[in-house]
């Protein structure tokens, strides 16, 4: 069911349990934020989804009237999604008329050995295709993600109420102590990324998803794997890949500079102004400075760092100035340090800490002058900081869940 139960699983991440609602299951699937070129039924059977159905937040299956291709038939149904194959019956789901049209079972976790699918009320057995393996990140990223987006719908100020209630002399080390463990995190993620799919494909994927932003992410990911680098090489019809993947593409609310055909344009004027992009930033690990002045003032650091021209040379010699702005600081800062840091195994976290402050929350730049912790007279804005701070609020919403 939707609504009335959101159910929640606890799991052990990097720094400790973290909490994966069900929700967020069915925000992957509504995103389509998995690989769809390679979907196998636990029966064996090929799965296409050509529409993912419509999001139910009343009563009954979570997704009504997807069209989907099983075994080669086309079928239309309700798909239901859930943590375990025996999620169905533990809910009751067989007896209940509501459920006679789900077609396809969702499950995040495979089912163990020997246990049966579910089954409908009319004693059918269900398709059942289970998505942790097909996922495109770590779980604890994904419900990171579900988590911000919880933080930027809530009231400006209550959330970081209890942080300003800290001694002020406490602060800085708390928040970059938090900043620490994002960083290591985006590190590990990018391990991870770079451990499955290599180095030149993890790198494509980073800079399409970021590109992406929260809106398209998904849909980014889906194109840089139906799309690989080479393809970009040889020359893509933007167009042509915009209007196929056409129902995974979110515009609403969506600002113009950041329709998903100007960032798939952009990609294509990158590409083709370094087609070799992927190896010359792997080359860039051999200008990593040595690390220790991430606790240093952030002026100082910038000035020692002659970080605006490193922020030039990423500009210039590795993306061709295809990209700018504040999507250029979330372009290094979310994706190609940690790959660097990844693949190298150099410290980037003083770069990282340091660098500038890119697309935050609105909430997270106004809380850090309040916290009087940088801008206004203070050090100034950077990643780290906000990150901290971010870093602070998901530890602190995830004890207040438990």
């Amino acid at each position: 069911m939707a609504l009335p139960s959101n159910h929640v699983a606890e799991m052990q991440g990097l720094y400790g349990p973290f909490t994966l609602t069900e929700r967020v299951v069915q925000k992957i699937w509504l995103r389509g934020d998995f690989d769809r070129t390679r979907l196998v039924l636990t029966d064996g059977r090929p799965l296409e989804i050509r529409t993912l159905g419509a999001w139910n937040l009343l009563g009954g299956p979570d997704f009504r009237g997807a069209q989907l291709v099983i075994g080669g038939e086309s079928v239309t149904g309700d798909v239901e999604v859930h943590f375990h194959a025996a999620d169905w019956r533990a809910h009751r789901h067989q007896t209940d008329r509501a459920y006679d049209h789900v077609a396809l079972h969702v499950v995040l976790f495979p089912p163990g050995s020997g246990e049966r699918s579910a089954v409908r009320g009319d004693g059918r057995a269900m398709p059942t295709l289970v998505l942790l393996p097909l996922l495109h990140r770590d779980l604890e990223e994904y419900a990171s993600d579900d988590a911000l987006e919880a933080i930027t719908a809530r009231d400006e100020w209550e959330k970081f109420a209890g942080l300003a209630a800290a001694p002020a002399a406490e602060l800085p080390g708390l928040l970059r102590a938090k900043a620490g463990e994002r960083w290591r995190q985006k590190v590990r993620f990018s391990k991870m990324r770079i451990e499955r799919v290599g180095w030149t494909a993890a790198a494509h994927c980073t800079a399409l998803e970021i590109l992406g932003y929260r809106h398209n992410r998904a849909a980014m990911l889906t194109v840089a794997t139906k799309y690989p680098l080479e393809a970009w090489r040889d020359g893509v019809e933007v167009a042509r890949i915009y209007e196929e993947s056409g129902a995974l593409w979110q515009t609403q609310g969506v600002r113009p500079a950041n329709h998903p055909l100007v960032r798939l344009r952009q990609y294509q004027a990158w590409v083709a102004a370094h087609p070799d992009w992927p190896e010359r930033l792997r080359r860039m690990a051999e200008t990593l400075p040595a690390g220790g002045l991430e606790a240093r003032p952030t002026a100082f650091a910038r000035r020692t760092l002659e970080l605006r021209l490193r922020r030039e040379a990423f500009a210039r010699d590795l993306i061709g100035g295809a990209v700018g702005g504040t999507r250029l600081d979330n372009l290094v800062c979310d994706g190609l340090l940690p790959l660097l840091a990844a693949e190298s195994g150099r410290d980037a976290a003083a770069l990282w800490f340091h660098w500038f402050l890119g697309d935050v929350p609105g909430q997270v730049r106004k809380a850090l002058p309040k916290l009087g912790v940088a801008g206004r007279g203070a050090a100034p804005l950077c990643q780290g900081w906000a990150q901290g701070l971010l870093g602070w609020v998901l530890a602190h919403d995830a004890r207040a869940s438990r």
